[in-house]
């Protein structure tokens, strides 16, 4: 048997608890890191692990489906950083110049981004003293020339800051070509360092100048130039300022036009709500009240399900979910799973919704109120305990003999039983996998999404099935996802969809 081997459980492996997982195909592991990468310490694993698992799985892939993979990410997920990384790591690898060119174009959105994609390079290369920038590929450099017609006056002067890297060291290193008369006057200026201070929040916040916080914040407020994130990130401060122009900033949050251009991810609104929680002002109520609406107008085109679609939400509260997606943020992997789920719950008429940990509780709540369902299940994440057995949520269906159409869990994948000390164990059948082989005895139609959080690179199931599926990122748009599969399409269709 030297050439004619065995298949039979060769995608087989272990998660980080020592127990039985299955592998992803280098897509959709690699997928599935990029979705979830905050490039930060996470419970198992750190960010030179995550850099280099992606290095790694770039070398596997076609370049054409990392491109648009890193699209997807900017364009879909919202996210800055890890498509930047995406970019510069392909760089070095691809023969296709025009292919990175028109992606480093693409994808810088932000004209600190600019710069970022520098900095990133300098250290993925390790690049050090006068030359750092030195030898960066020409396609590299055209798409970050290109990019730079994309950003005004007040866009460079407000990135244009003090930093090991400098917008002005990016205009001489790519050579951007002006659009008119306009655009040059301001690359000269930027060159001669000569860009004015603008006007933003954090300028007239800094100056002393005598004047209250309230009066600085009223000030800006009524200017009309505070961004959409900046008014979510600093509400609370706008309320314990005591501002006598409050309602402009709630109806600016309301707006549905504001709220679908702002592409702030579903936790950022949660992350605002819960320091409103804490505060004891008078009109808490009121902006709690607002948060609530506009997020409602972010998830108004989710499909979800009706009233003849059984739904089963479960939410994993365990231990290594409790960990923060970097050091400036208090929100918790946790906590972007209730929010998810929450989300989902709201556009599902047929639905029972449950926490995992050590053990297995259902919570149903209104699906009227996202944040504020949010906020009472995390208060609850003691009351399951902090194990990742997964598997009970599918027990109390197969034991109640509960009939549902779709199972959504909503985790980090390193689940396991602790009842079974699985964990010295790893070569035992997996308790999810078995839970879920007797209750499709049962329920012979329905199907389970696994809603990957943490991008470890495995799955709790084996996904190869066609009643099983794995989704990862923390945008609501990953229920685009859910609703192309549902249509008959793959995980990664949508990624394998876009032009570029």
């Amino acid at each position: 048997m030297k050439y004619n081997k065995k298949v039979k459980g060769i995608n087989v492996t272990v998660n980080y608890e020592g127990e039985k997982a299955w592998k992803l195909t280098p897509e959709m592991e690699l997928y599935t890191l990029v979705c979830t990468a905050s490039l930060q310490k996470k419970f198992y694993t750190d960010e030179d692990e995550c850099i280099d698992r992606l290095r790694e799985l770039i070398k596997k892939v076609p370049a054409e489906f990392v491109a648009k993979l890193a699209i997807y990410a900017r364009e879909k997920m919202y996210l800055r950083s890890i498509p930047l990384v995406l970019t510069v790591e392909l760089c070095k690898i691809c023969k296709n110049p025009k292919l990175i060119e028109n992606l480093t174009e693409r994808i810088i959105q932000r004209a600190d981004e600019l710069t970022e994609i520098l900095a990133y390079f300098q250290e993925a290369n390790k690049r050090k003293g006068t030359k750092k920038l030195g030898k960066l590929p020409h396609s590299l450099m055209r798409g970050i020339g290109k990019a730079f017609n994309k950003f005004d006056r007040y866009a460079l002067e407000k990135y244009n800051r003090d930093q090991e890297i400098k917008l002005r060291d990016v205009l001489f290193l790519t050579h951007p070509k002006p659009k008119n008369e306009e655009q040059q006057k301001i690359f000269d200026e930027l060159a001669s360092n000569n860009l004015p201070v603008p006007y933003t929040w954090e300028t007239v916040l800094s100056e002393d100048d005598g004047r209250t916080k309230k009066e600085k914040w009223e000030e800006l407020i009524n200017s009309g130039k505070v961004g959409y994130f900046a008014k979510v990130r600093n509400l609370r401060n706008i309320l314990e300022a005591g501002v006598s122009n409050l309602e402009i900033v709630l109806n600016d949050l309301a707006k549905e036009e504001n709220v679908l251009n702002s592409k702030l991810l579903p936790f950022r609104f949660f992350s605002a709500y819960r320091e409103i929680a804490d505060v004891g002002e008078f009109k808490s109520s009121a902006v709690m009240e607002c948060l609530e609406q506009a997020i409602q107008v972010s998830v108004k085109n989710i499909k979800g399900f009706d009233l003849n679609t059984n739904v089963l939400i479960a939410c994993d509260m365990s231990g290594s979910m409790e960990r923060s997606l970097s050091d400036k943020s208090k929100i918790e992997y946790f906590e972007i799973g209730l929010v998810l789920g929450m989300l989902l719950q709201s556009r599902c008429k047929s639905v029972i919704t449950g926490l995992f940990g050590e053990d297995w509780e259902i919570v149903q709540l209104p699906r009227t109120e996202i944040l504020a369902n949010t906020h009472k299940l995390a208060n609850m994440i003691v009351r399951v305990g902090h194990y990742t057995n997964g598997y009970k949520a599918i027990r109390w269906l197969n034991e109640n003999k509960k009939i549902v159409d779709k199972v959504l869990l909503f985790t980090d994948c390193q689940l396991w039983d602790s009842d079974a000390f699985s964990f010295y164990c790893p070569t035992a059948t997996s308790t999810l996998q078995k839970e879920w082989n007797l209750y499709r005895k049962l329920a012979p139609n329905a199907r389970l999404y696994v809603f990957d959080l943490a991008g470890y690179g495995t799955s709790p199931i084996d996904n190869s099935r066609q009643d099983v599926f794995q989704i990862a990122g923390w945008s609501e748009k990953v229920f685009e996802v859910l609703d192309s599969i549902e249509k008959g399409e793959k995980n990664l269709t949508e990624i394998e969809n876009i032009e570029i």
